[in-house]
């Protein structure tokens, strides 16, 4: 119950009405020991096989978009057609793997400090968070 109470909270705080189904979607995304990777396909999918919950496909959209605009959730754009959310919102890098599609967390002592050459003018940087996109390599494969 007190979970519950939580993303009540949680849900309230950043503007939407904590229905069943958003309480459903919370405890998916944020009970959980570990970093969790997820498409809003992935998800959907997720809490209809373990959940055994149908939540509408804008529900989830509209949840999971509200909590990366209020900073619970990181948004990692791959390609023009695939986007991943990140239940770990600290400043850090990833792996994706082309053939099983997972995006994967690196560990940041993986990468030496990145050394950028030039900025554009009248802003500052933010982070530089890297995205390594890694396949089978075929020809080492007997």
């Amino acid at each position: 119950m007190k979970k519950d109470c939580n993303f009540i909270n949680k849900l309230r705080e950043i503007g939407l009405r904590p229905t069943k189904q958003r309480v459903k979607i919370c405890e998916l995304l944020f009970l959980r020991d570990k970093t969790f990777h997820f498409t809003i396909n992935d998800l959907v999918k997720k809490i209809s096989d373990e959940m055994d919950e149908k939540i509408s496909l804008a529900t989830v959209y509209n949840t999971v978009h509200a909590f990366q605009k209020k900073g619970h959730l990181k948004e990692i754009a791959i390609n023009s057609d695939k986007t991943y959310y990140d239940t770990n919102t600290s400043i850090h890098h990833h792996f994706y793997d082309e053939d099983t599609h997972e995006l994967i967390d690196c560990d940041e002592n993986d990468i030496d400090s990145i050394n950028l050459k030039k900025n554009i003018p009248g802003k500052k940087i933010k982070s530089v968070e890297v995205l390594i996109k890694v396949a089978s390599d075929n020809q080492n494969q007997n």
